[in-house]
Parts: C-alpha cells; structure tokens; sequence
C-alpha cells in the first residue's frame, strides 16, 4: 500500500515538472495527500403513505364539530361498545345550530374527514318554527326531537316515509325511538329548494328528515350498528 501511494506522488511530480519545463518556469511540487473514501451509505427509498396509516390523521382537522360534542360522542361510543359494534364512522347531529345550517356530521373515525349535511328538528322542539330546537323529549306524540345516543338499525322502507334508516335509541332520553317511529328519512321540507324558498328547514314529527339527494347515499353507509349522536 505504501508503494502504490508513493508511486502515486512521483507520478504527480512527474506530470508537474513536465509543464514546469514547457514553461520554463520553474515551480515547486505540492505534497498530494492521499484521500480515503468516506462509507458510502444506501440510497433512502422514497416514503410511501399506505391507506393503514389514516389511523394516525388527527380526527377532525378543520374543527367543524363543536368540542364539546364531539367529546360527549367519543364518550358515547365506549359507554355503548355493546351495542355500537361498527367504528369506521360515526353520525352526530348539533341541535344548538340553526335548522338551515349543515349541523348533521358523518365523522370518518379512521381518516379523520368530516362531511356535512342539513337536518330537520321536531315541530314539537320548535313550536314558533324560528329555526331553532329549544325543547326535546321522549315522549310519544310529543313531536320533539329526541338526544343522546343512538344506534343506527339498518336500512328500511315504510309506507309513509318511503325509504329510511331505522334508529335504536341507547339512553333514557330516547329509549323510546322505535315506539315513536323516529328514523331517518328524506323530505321535502328539508331540500335545497326550501331552504332557499324559506330561509330555514321544515320541521318532522321528531325524526331526523334530511335532503332526498343526501338519503341514498346516507341510507348505505349508515347500515347497523353505528352511532348517531345527537345533542345541544
């Protein structure tokens, strides 16, 4: 090793007094030092994100949901794992906001994502029809809206109604959803049109009425066994 590297400066001095003579100027020969290359490390591949990784995208990253809702609902699914046997998503409906505002949330609990849709309130919660539930109850033919807990029960089809989504309420303060007939189902008085038309939502017997064009896709993924969430 010695030899190589020396063989290697006399080279240099050799190739610098060749250009010293063409010159003919003299100079002096510099003491080349030899170099030893560093480790060479692996190229990093590129970072791929893969769909296992949503569970980590904190939930609710625009803060759309009221925190103190939200709270109460993550709460609500841990109280009722019995009954709320699917996780993927959850449903929540914010009685304090106007009935022409979106206050029903499809909350996606592994990316995080929030969609937003319209819903009535009971005739019974809002007597005045201002557009605000000030009232709720679970009495029959109260026609007032209902909150706390409820699992979602499946699709389903009913005579007046049409299609909708059946709902089993989990607390004293709904227990009484199925006698009631309180469900999930499309309106008129819910629609785009009459909001525009009227400036604030209809009112249902106490169920939650949402935009025909929102019930179908909503009617799918709703399906058993998630949690619908209502307060105020």
């Amino acid at each position: 090793m010695r030899l190589a590297r020396r063989g290697f400066i006399l080279g240099g001095a050799a190739i610098l007094s060749g250009c010293a003579t063409a010159s003919a100027q003299p100079a002096s020969v510099p003491q080349l030092a030899a170099v030893t290359p560093g480790p060479q490390l692996p190229a990093r591949p590129a970072e791929v994100i893969t769909a296992h990784l949503n569970t980590t995208r904190p939930l609710d990253p625009r803060s759309q949901v009221r925190k103190e809702l939200m709270d109460r609902a993550m709460a609500a699914l841990d109280i009722h794992d019995h009954r709320i046997t699917r996780r993927d998503r959850m449903y929540l409906v914010d009685f304090k906001k106007f009935s022409g505002e979106e206050r029903l949330y499809e909350v996606d609990l592994e990316g995080g994502a929030i969609t937003l849709m319209r819903t009535s309130h009971g005739r019974g919660s809002d007597p005045a029809h201002t557009g605000f539930a000030t009232s709720f109850s679970n009495t029959p033919d109260s026609h007032m809206s209902s909150v706390g807990s409820y699992a979602t029960a499946g699709a389903s089809h009913g005579a007046e109604q049409g299609p909708n989504v059946l709902l089993d309420g989990l607390e004293y303060t709904n227990n009484l959803a199925r006698e009631r007939a309180i469900i999930i189902h499309g309106a008129d008085y819910a629609d785009p049109a009459f909001l525009a038309r009227e400036g604030k939502l209809g009112r249902s017997y106490g169920c939650f009425s949402v935009a025909h064009a929102d019930l179908p896709a909503l009617r799918e993924r709703m399906g058993q066994g998630r949690l619908l969430f209502a307060w105020a």
